[in-house]
């Protein structure tokens, strides 16, 4: 094949690319009719734009889903993707894990441990600035850690941060002791609810001051976000763009009608069953990444009628998840098994036998519960997820085969996260999953944490996540989360018929995307690393 290329054509075209006078789009067809495949086209257009660097300026526009009036600029608050990716434009982490499952030292310019694991040191990175001028210290971040471990915070890092029994600063140092080992420590304080603040944020969490490479200009929740570039950010190598704006648009198809004419440059939540269609249109393309998001819907295990586990197994047996991956998710993801882990975690237990639709065990539980025939309300919202609507009723018509009365109540989006999500005791939800098990099974199941969105409060599981963040020994590791998995599964409130991909559709003139599998909108990181071209 490479002999029938014209080179000279071949690099006329790889530089107009690199001057981004050229789509992604066009590049790919002019190259087909030098005979080059597709994906060979794909990855030559890549290596030009890159090789070219980052164009400065401009004003990238996103249009994200789960945007509410009721969102606050607090980072321990954030609990829907607009909220989430507003602090990732003027907030930051001591450090982040990057595309490849590794960390990226942000704030801290490096961690050491004890040998034992139990003693972890964070020099904090010396001449970074707060957007209010104030230079960082080692004391911001210990404060913040303190606001997060705070009760009265209501962090969705809460969980998170039980196992640490001790705080101090030494200079730059921010060392933590803790109660039990953890080999994964740094990648829980890599949450992005710890986004540092000064002095912690006591004094006025939702002042929006981070030390991140956008300031706040406008703060309209529910409606947009517009921030500029930090004029003195610490890090020449992100922060192209002048300005960046974050839409809520939470209807899908208005979100994507955006994308295609031209009103924003990056919409989150593609839903899949346009997606096809949407990558063929001109000057975009849609891309999508696998990675530890899923799709759920949660039951209060404490509330009835789901205090009784049999209801909870008939309802788990009565969901069809290979119909409803196939429907709702056509090929952008894969099925779930009712706990919050995949393939994409390390240590994960591949040999957990799978749940499947069997609506004659799930009737033979539900006679079990002694359940009153009444119906079953199952909350949903279509910003509980992409199709999250059509997830339902395949799952209200799938439960009804089996003698079970599910019921559905659609939700208006305005305030379904901070209304129904973590309110009501049977609602749809998702999750965008953690870099590790323990951060994940901490988050949202640990008993004490603020975001256990199951009520599962179990003695036994909270033993055995403490034993497997002190166990350094990865067999007997996976052997315990292998463990926490099975209990979650056979006994928890969470239904998981699905782990998503994440996909987003993204114009043209946005260069140097990274296809990253540990959060959506490269992990809320699009605007910091892309740049946009004419």
């Amino acid at each position: 094949m490479a002999g029938k290329i014209d080179q000279n054509q071949l690099d006329y075209l790889k530089v107009r690319a690199g001057m981004g006078r050229i789509s992604r789009r066009e590049f790919i067809g002019r190259m087909g009719a030098l005979g080059v495949s597709a994906a060979m086209a794909g990855t030559f257009y890549a290596q030009a734009v890159h090789a070219a660097g980052p164009v400065k300026g401009g004003t990238m526009r996103m249009g994200v889903s789960g945007g509410e009036s009721t969102n606050s600029l607090d980072p321990a608050l954030a609990a829907s993707p607009v909220p989430y990716n507003v602090l990732n434009q003027f907030g930051e982490t001591l450090v982040n894990v990057d595309e490849t499952g590794g960390l990226e030292m942000r704030l801290a310019e490096s961690v050491e441990a004890s040998a034992d694991a139990k003693t972890w040191m964070f020099k904090i990175r010396s001449g970074v600035e707060f957007h209010n001028g104030k230079p960082l210290t080692a004391e911001d971040v210990m404060r913040t850690m303190e606001r997060h471990s705070n009760e009265d915070s209501k962090s969705g890092a809460l969980g998170i941060m039980r196992g640490i029994t001790s705080m101090k600063v030494e200079g730059d140092m921010f060392i933590v002791g803790l109660d039990t080992a953890n080999a994964d420590l740094p990648f829980l304080l890599g949450d992005y609810h710890l986004m540092i603040q000064p002095d912690g944020g006591f004094d006025n969490p939702a002042a929006g001051i981070g030390t991140g490479p956008y300031m706040v200009e406008a703060d309209e929740p529910g409606v947009r976000h517009l921030f500029k570039r930090n004029p003195n950010y610490w890090d020449s190598n992100l922060a192209h763009v002048d300005e960046v704006e974050i839409l809520a648009i939470n209807d899908t198809t208005a979100r994507m009608g955006a994308l295609q004419s031209g009103q924003v440059h990056i919409v989150n939540r593609v839903d899949p069953k346009v997606a096809a269609l949407l990558d063929r249109a001109p000057g975009l393309s849609v891309k999508s990444v696998a990675g530890p998001g899923h799709y759920v819907f949660i039951m209060h295990c404490d509330t009835e009628p789901f205090l009784n586990n049999d209801l909870r197994l008939a309802l788990k047996y009565a969901i069809d998840r290979e119909d409803m991956v196939d429907k709702i998710l056509r090929g952008y993801g894969s099925v779930g098994n009712d706990m919050p882990v995949n393939a994409a975690y390390p240590l994960f237990d591949e040999s957990i036998e799978q749940r499947a639709y069997d609506p004659e065990k799930a009737a033979e539980h539900y006679a079990k519960s002694g359940h009153d025939g009444s119906p079953i309300i199952l909350r949903v919202s279509d910003v509980a997820f992409p199709g999250a609507v059509e997830a339902a009723q395949l799952f209200e018509q799938t439960a009804k085969a089996a003698g079970i009365p599910l019921e559905l109540k659609r939700e208006p989006g305005d305030g379904y996260w901070s209304e129904v999500w973590n309110v009501q005791p049977f609602s749809a939800s998702y999750w965008g999953g953690r870099p590790v098990q323990d951060q994940m099974y901490s988050t949202a199941y640990l008993s004490t944490a603020d975001w256990n969105d199951t009520r599962f409060k179990r003695d036994d599981f909270d033993a055995l996540l403490l034993q497997a963040r002190g166990e350094l020994d990865e067999e007997k590791r996976k052997a315990l989360y292998s463990q926490m998995g099975t209990m979650i599964r056979d006994e928890g409130g969470l239904i998981c018929p699905m782990f998503n991909d994440f996909v987003e559709g993204v114009s043209d003139k946005v260069q140097g995307w990274v296809a990253d599998p540990t959060g959506e909108l490269m992990s809320g990181t699009a605007s910091h690393r892309c740049w946009l071209t004419a």
